[in-house]
């Protein structure tokens, strides 16, 4: 298996947002806030690129979502 292209990458946020992080780790059943990061980013960048996939799970709760 061909090992990942990684950078490390260091930041400065909140202690609000850092509880954040790792309660959404928690949730999503992730090791690391470092893979949240990554998720939360890639999300971002696919509704940028399509917007109409952004708006159209933004507007619901995630309960609905799952359904």
């Amino acid at each position: 298996m061909k090992s990942k292209d990684l950078r490390r990458v260091t930041m400065l946020v909140t202690s609000r947002t850092a509880k954040n992080l790792e309660r959404l780790a928690r949730m999503d059943g992730q090791p690391t806030i470092g893979r949240v990061m990554d998720k939360l980013v890639r999300e971002k960048m696919l509704s940028l690129r399509h917007p109409e996939y952004g708006r159209s799970l933004s507007h619901l709760g995630r309960s609905e979502r799952i359904k």
